[in-house]
Order: C-alpha cells, then structure tokens, then sequence
C-alpha cells in the first residue's frame, strides 16, 4: 500500500466547502457535478488528500450501498495545534482540548456534515 485517502460521504458538498477550504486550507483539485450540484471533489492540502462525495452521487454509483449508513472519523497529525486552534477559534468542538494518555495533544470538531475530525499534535 503506498497512501490512504478517506473519502468522507457528505449531504451536500457545497456545506462542506467553506470548513475545509476556507478555514483549513484545503484547494480543490478534482471536481465532479451530479444532477446539477457537485457529486465528488479531491482536496489537497500539501501531501494531504481528502475526497467528498454526495449521498446522492454514492446512491447513484454504488448500487445497494445505503449512502446514510455510515460516515468516517479522520485522525490528523500535525506539527502544531495553534494554526488548527486559530482557524477553529469559533468551531464547536466535540470534548474539550485535551491530552491523551499516549501523549497526543488534541482538538476535535466535526465538519458540516457531522464527520469527527481529530487534529492531534505531539508538541513539547
């Protein structure tokens, strides 16, 4: 295996745009339209690759597949909290900042569509 890359199923990707674009950082790289809305994006964000795809464009893709069945929790680490803190000052967070018991300070929120995203840092 050379890389992961989560593919997170949304209700509708325009929501989700502005929490990964505008406050992460993230920029389109792929867009793909469904009935007339976008149906799958990729985002990329350096080495980081993220992909969006709509209920309705997984429904329309992947037959049997019941699109609100599931969602996905990502694990992000990274070199420092403050950036994440800063462009999340305003964001409800899931628990509080925390450290974990493996050493790992983290903030974690979920995105417009209910996804967990968890930014983790081992700082000193």
């Amino acid at each position: 295996m050379n890389s992961i890359v989560s593919n997170l199923i949304v209700p509708s990707i325009e929501d989700c745009l502005p929490f990964y674009v505008d406050r992460l950082g993230f920029t389109r790289t792929v867009e793909v339209p469904h009935d007339g809305v976008l149906g799958f994006v990729i985002l990329k964000r350096g080495e980081l690759e993220l992909m969006l795809q709509s209920r309705a464009s997984v429904a329309a893709d992947v037959a049997g597949l019941d699109p609100d069945g599931f969602r996905a929790a990502l694990y992000v680490e990274v070199d420092q909290l403050a950036p994440i803190r800063k462009a999340l000052t305003d964001w409800p967070r899931v628990v509080p900042e925390r450290t974990t018991f493996y050493g790992a300070r983290e903030i974690i929120v979920r995105d417009p569509a209910g996804n967990v995203v968890c930014f983790a840092s081992r700082e000193t």
